[in-house]
């Protein structure tokens, strides 16, 4: 079946479900192509609310079917429909007349359909295609009949025809006359030239990246046009060679979704205007679900020609792993899931591009540290009989640790080292400068898909033409536009427009209207409540964080007791590296994730709820707001337990005698290895990294999947002809309003763990690399096979995202210069080898035993003294001092444990290396992003040009309009006055809206 010339079904609308009262459910859904094999058909249709009578015939009304016989089909079940609801044998005989006509797998589902009828009439009544909740009832007829008067056409599936029998299914057609309205309020960029500037960016030895290609088809689409805002006034204007396929199929669902998100569901449609939108409809319960229906089976192309297959090129050449070298069908993605989406797999995919670079130099630093390992002076001497196994270090907790040689730390010195060298510095230098290129060089590929997609000038757009339907319906006071300084106008009404007024509001004869808005009052108790919750949050995450603190110090003791006889050296290959310390890092780790994992499902839904509450103006404000909250409480909630093992553990320990204590309690504050507090921070960068990554892919993944797998498992049984487009669809998981959020701020804590703590960890960035590539190929498998179509929503950019990265990549220059200077020992190390080595050479020979002070056995208090039975076998009263990590004069000295100058010249080398570093840093950052100009130049000149065609074309286009009426000796008075740039006229329909 084809559509009628002169009317163009919305292919690509929203299905809404909806629950009435006992099973009965309703469902709407635009109308994809329908292009799906046998499951096509087209039974009831109708063109008001009405249409859920079983007593109306259907209208003439077709939707797109890519089916080859569906014709014959469609008749013979349009027929069968009208008679099943009579009982007379005649109507029976014809019936089954029918059926016998049919042959193949028409006829299965004939007879399935007739089947289902005789049971539905069997156990109810003619009347039960209503719905028992009156009041949902009446919602959903006022609804689509304010959607039918503003110039959708719907069309209804009867429950009789769904898999389970009990959903209803009604389509949604936007036909050309409502596509061009809207399309002409929403200012959308359509083509009007070719682009006649020549592409001369081939690269030199372009060939050696053939490998990476797809084919041309697939990477564009579309040819390259230049575009300017539709006028609907000026369709001649435009390069309209079909009305069918003039707007992408992202452009008509979201254009629909327009307008059910603003439709009324009232009666006097100046009377409650709270009862207004989708959304509103959703939650209440009234319709279950709202999406657009993807246009075919992603494993297979349509049957028809005439169809695309979008989807089946995206899965065959994107979604799948085995693609994970190719680059990414950008463009395809933006025609066929929008501008916001395809946005988010570009910068995807351009961060995972830049990680590659990172990744290389990390490895070569990681490879350094292992090449350089026989070369670890400090190592060695830890690791010596003669030097470390002659050290006796003081108890690590009161009461139950013991003494300890200083060698029993020898593996966790060696592994230090292959973080804690000289290209940790270097490394840390690189990714300030690493962040920075990045950003910049986003920058660059952003504005040139700002161009190519044709975003330039977006954002006011976004501000001034997406409303908010809450903020609409929720401020109900209105004053004067501050820019325009007057109330709007409405001129030149058109029989649509008229109709259009019915969707907001527009049924009285007032002209004048005020834009909409919220109290300072309101707003500040708002945002102050709003605010509160957010501390009060994060105030829980550091009460949570504090709690793992008193476990790490409690636990220690435990472990220390347990081990102190070395029980795990009896076990393989793994047993001389569980000590005390890695016992306690390792499960305070996992408790520390297992606690942000909880902690932020229960923050999701407080930080949506708040952001309700605040009720924003537009569409980006919302998504700002919210960002910016979840991403301070996800800020404190992952990196917290780094930011304490990297500056504050072991900094406030004390001496023995005079320890540290945790808010005076009993907790004795941690302190670290001899070998440094660096290798603890790895441990717990990696636990929480890589748990988080590895958890996000399996939640991502596989939790879409087996709800999919269960929600279809009745469905999957019946033949393939029963189990229609629309069904399918429905069956699919929701992508939802945040499903992107979740996806960007995945990635920037990613981002922050590379470039926070890289100095600690420079193997970061290759496991990020690795993360993502998978990343990229689950995201897209997971859109394309395992959620419904999201509707189409245009964004010039990644919105707060871009924000927060630039903060980040500020803040990683500090925290990469603090922990090189405090956490890591290199350092005092070369404040040893320089001023401090005893022989003069510039190695680090004894450098162990001057970085330790010596403390008097017996004058530690009993408090601090360990139990009987605690020390080792070893140990004899002939030892009278014990050894501590800290630069303090000894006992008998005049300044006993007070602070040695040694100590404060190490301080004063740590702030200086922190001054030049963040100095030497940034210099670099604003150097290279002075370098590199934020838009290329050959995007800027395309712009230009775009500008000034559209101009002349604009001109020439009115003045030949002008000739063309004065030639015909129009006598009356032209309104057509030229216009330099396309004004387009004030339009009823969205007054209210704006």
């Amino acid at each position: 079946m084809r559509p009628d010339k002169d009317r163009t079904p919305e292919s690509q609308h929203a299905r809404i479900t909806g629950r009435a009262g006992g099973d009965s459910l309703i469902e709407m859904s635009p109308t994809v192509s329908f292009n799906d094999d046998v499951n096509g058909y087209h039974q009831h249709v109708s063109s008001s609310p009405g249409s859920l009578e079983p007593e109306q015939s259907p209208s003439p009304l077709t939707p797109d079917v890519c089916v080859e016989t569906c014709d014959s089909l469609n008749t013979s079940l349009a027929s069968l429909a009208q008679s099943e609801h009579s009982d007379s044998p005649q109507h029976e005989s014809d019936t089954l007349e029918r059926i016998e006509a049919l042959t193949g797998q028409w006829r299965k589902r004939a007879l399935f359909l007739k089947f289902r009828s005789r049971i539905d009439k069997q156990q109810h009544s003619k009347d039960s295609v209503f719905f028992h909740g009156e009041r949902k009832q009446e919602r959903r007829k006022m609804y689509e009949a304010n959607l039918v008067n503003v110039g959708l056409e719907l069309e209804t599936e009867d429950k009789s025809e769904s898999d389970d029998g009990k959903t209803y299914f009604v389509k949604i057609h936007a036909p050309w006359e409502v596509l061009a309205t809207y399309a002409d309020v929403l200012k959308i960029k359509v083509p009007f030239k070719v682009n006649d500037i020549s592409d001369n960016g081939d690269m030199p030895m372009n060939w050696l990246s053939t490998p990476f290609r797809l084919p041309e088809h697939i990477m564009h689409p579309e040819p390259d046009y230049f575009t300017a805002p539709f006028d609907k006034s000026k369709s001649d204007f435009f390069l309209i060679d079909d009305k069918a396929t003039f707007f992408p199929p992202s452009v008509r669902n979201r254009i629909v979704y327009y307008i059910l998100s603003r439709c009324s569901y009232f009666k006097d449609e100046c009377g409650d205007k709270d009862k207004k939108g989708i959304k509103r409809l959703l939650n209440n319960c009234t319709y279950t679900a709202a999406f657009p229906l993807h246009d075919c089976r992603y494993w297979t192309k349509a049957k028809d020609a005439n169809c695309e297959s979008e989807r089946y090129h995206l899965h065959k050449h994107w979604a799948r792993f085995l693609c994970f070298y190719k680059e990414q069908p950008l463009n395809l993605i933006r025609k066929y899931y929008g501008e916001k989406i395809g946005i988010y797999f570009a910068w995807l995919g351009f961060y995972t591009e830049m990680l590659l670079f990172a990744a290389i130099v990390g490895t070569l630093c990681f490879v350094y540290g292992f090449l350089t390992f026989d070369d670890n002076q400090w190592s060695k001497e830890i690791c010596s009989a003669e030097i470390g196994g002659n050290i006796v270090m003081c108890p690590l907790c009161d009461k139950k640790c013991g003494y300890w040689k200083l060698n029993s730390t020898c593996n966790s010195s060696w592994q230090s080292h292959l973080f804690d060298n000289v290209g940790t510095v270097f490394f840390a230098i690189f990714m300030a400068i690493w962040v920075t290129l990045f950003l910049e060089f986003w920058k660059r590929r952003q504005a040139r898909l700002e161009y190519e997609w044709d975003l330039v000038d977006f954002e006011e757009e976004q501000q001034q033409l997406q409303l908010r339907p809450e903020y609409e319906t929720k401020c109900t006071n209105r004053k004067l536009n501050r820019i325009t300084q007057e109330m709007e106008l409405v001129l030149n009404r058109t029989p649509t427009d008229s109709m259009g007024k019915l969707l907001l509001c527009w049924a009285t004869v007032t002209l004048w209207e005020m834009e909409p808005y919220l109290p300072i009052t309101s707003k500040c108790a708002r945002t102050c409540l709003s605010g509160a919750t957010v501390l009060l949050w994060i105030s829980l995450i550091i009460a949570c964080i504090i709690g793992v603190i008193a476990y790490r110090l409690a636990v220690y003791a435990a472990f220390a007791s347990i081990m102190k006889d070395n029980p795990t050296t009896n076990l393989q290959v793994v047993g001389p590296y569980i000590t005390p310390q890695l016992a306690t890092s390792v499960t305070a780790s996992c408790i520390n994730f297992v606690i942000i994992m909880i902690l932020n499902l229960m923050y999701e839904r407080v930080a949506v709820w708040i952001t309700d509450m605040e009720i924003p103006k537009t569409h980006l404000e919302y998504e700002n707001k919210l960002t910016v909250k979840m991403f301070l409480f996800q800020f404190v909630n992952y990196y917290s337990s780094c930011f304490y093992v990297a500056f504050f553990k072991g900094k406030f320990v004390g001496y023995p005698g005079n320890y540290a204590y945790m808010f005076g309690s009993t907790l004795r504050n941690e302190e670290c290895d001899p070998g440094g507090c660096l290798i603890e921070l790895t441990t717990q960068l990696v636990i929480v990294m890589t748990g988080k990554q590895v958890w996000g892919n399996i939640q991502e993944a596989l939790v879409p999947w087996m709800m999919n797998w269960w929600g279809s498992r009745k469905a999957r049984n019946h033949p393939e002809s029963l189990y229609s487009r629309w069904e399918q669809d429905h069956d699919l998981q929701g992508f939802g309003q945040l499903g992107l959020f979740y996806e960007y701020l995945e990635m920037v804590i990613q981002f922050g763990f590379i470039t926070l703590f890289v100095a600690s960890f420079p193997l970061a960035p290759l496991l990020a690399l690795i993360n993502n590539i998978i990343e990229v190929r689950v995201d897209a498998w997971k859109l394309t096979t395992q959620f419904r179509r999201p509707v189409a929503a245009k964004a010039h950019s990644i919105g707060a995202w871009e924000e927060i990265l630039n903060g980040m990549a500020v803040l990683s220059v500090v925290t990469n210069a603090f922990i090189v200077a405090f956490t890591s020992d290199m350092i005092p190390r070369l404040v040893y080898m320089y001023a401090y080595q005893p022989e003069g050479e510039l190695n680090m020979k004894g450098y162990i035993s001057n970085s330790l002070s010596s403390f008097n056995i017996s004058v530690i208090p009993d408090v601090n003294r360990p139990d009987i039975g605690e020390n080792p076998s070893w140990f004899n009263t002939s030892i009278d001092t014990c050894r501590y990590r800290d630069y303090r004069y000894p006992s008998g000295h005049e300044k006993q444990y007070n602070h040695t100058m040694q100590f404060w010249h190490i301080l004063a080398a740590k702030l200086a290396f922190i001054i030049i570093m963040e100095h030497v840093a940034f210099l670099v950052k604003f150097f290279v992003a002075w370098m590199i100009p934020d838009v290329p130049s050959d995007v800027r000149a395309r712009v230009k040009r775009e500008r000034y065609l559209v101009q002349e074309y604009l001109h020439n286009y009115e003045v030949e309009k002008l000739k063309i009426q004065l030639s015909q000796n129009v006598h009356e008075e032209c309104n057509c006055s030229p216009m330099i740039y396309p004004c387009l006229p004030k339009h009823e329909v969205l007054s209210e809206c704006l």
